[in-house]
């Protein structure tokens, strides 16, 4: 008789490991921080490879233009790709400090309180760096600063 995923054991499984980090286990233990800084490097990569795809592609578009109003399609195409990989180029640089505060064992704990970061946020966003009640103060404050 095989396992029904059916069958709610509870726990939702990772491709791979059959892993999903769990509130009743201790925070960060060496599973847990594994299991994030996978998560990070595989959305660090797909992040690369769309990047690498979408580059390939303006190239292939740019040579079989030669009509002017392609061409501005075109310019608008780049500064389009330009913003897209500037974006993911802050995110893949948010990726790596994730990666060195995992090495640096200060992956999951809120960079204002020192409290921990909730599992389902660090689930959901793997590069959180604070508890979203820290969050919502920061961003509060910056709202502040910027109306004054």
């Amino acid at each position: 008789m095989g396992h029904d995923p059916e069958e709610g054991d509870g726990v939702e499984h990772w491709p791979g490991e059959g892993y999903r980090p769990a509130a009743d286990e201790p925070f960060m233990n060496p599973r847990q921080l594994e299991y994030f800084r996978n998560k990070l490097l595989t959305w660090k990569e797909s992040i690369l490879k769309e990047a690498q795809g979408t580059l390939a592609q303006l190239q292939v578009d740019s040579m079989r233009e030669p009509d002017i109003t392609d061409r501005a399609s075109s310019e608008t195409d780049w500064s389009i790709e330009l913003r897209t990989r500037d974006r993911q180029r802050k995110l893949i640089s948010k990726i790596d400090a994730a990666l060195r505060r995992i090495e640096d064992g200060e992956y999951g704990y809120c960079e204002v309180t020192g409290e921990p970061i909730s599992l389902g946020r660090l689930e959901a966003r793997p590069i959180a760096t604070m508890t979203v009640e820290a969050q919502e103060r920061h961003e509060r404050n910056e709202k502040v600063s910027r109306d004054e």
